[in-house]
């Protein structure tokens, strides 16, 4: 752990709160991150024990920094970072809420059909 300053959005964007910096630092702006009841600006300086209100797309978290890292690490590494202070309900909430009616994904069976599918077809029709 360091004792050194680092920035918030940086921060944020260390521990995966958010998948990229930029999109922390525009959450700051949007006045999305809170520290003592206040929106905190992307540039404040993050210091240990200091704690976080930050609102994203799929929960509220509450969180409090552990230790200052500066780097993107794996998700395992970066949890050791900050401790998760959400409030149960709110957990909650995002366990029983329904994930996405869109997926991204194609629905079976549309589209253009497969060898498989073109043979069945045809086999059909010249009976």
């Amino acid at each position: 752990m360091n004792t050194e300053k680092l920035r918030l959005d940086k921060y944020l964007w260390a521990i995966r709160l958010f998948k990229t910096r930029s999109l922390a630092t525009e959450a700051c702006t949007k006045g999305k991150v809170y520290f003592n009841g206040s929106s905190a600006k992307a540039s404040k300086q993050i210091i240990e024990n200091d704690e976080y209100e930050v609102k994203t797309a799929e929960k509220k978290w509450r969180i409090k920094v552990t230790g200052l890292l500066s780097n993107r690490v794996a998700f395992t590494e970066a949890i050791k970072y900050y401790i998760d202070l959400t409030p149960a309900e709110e957990i909650y909430k995002t366990e029983f809420a329904p994930a996405s009616f869109y997926t991204g994904k194609r629905m079976s069976k549309t589209g253009k059909p497969t060898k498989k599918q073109k043979r069945d077809r045809d086999n059909f029709f010249n009976q």
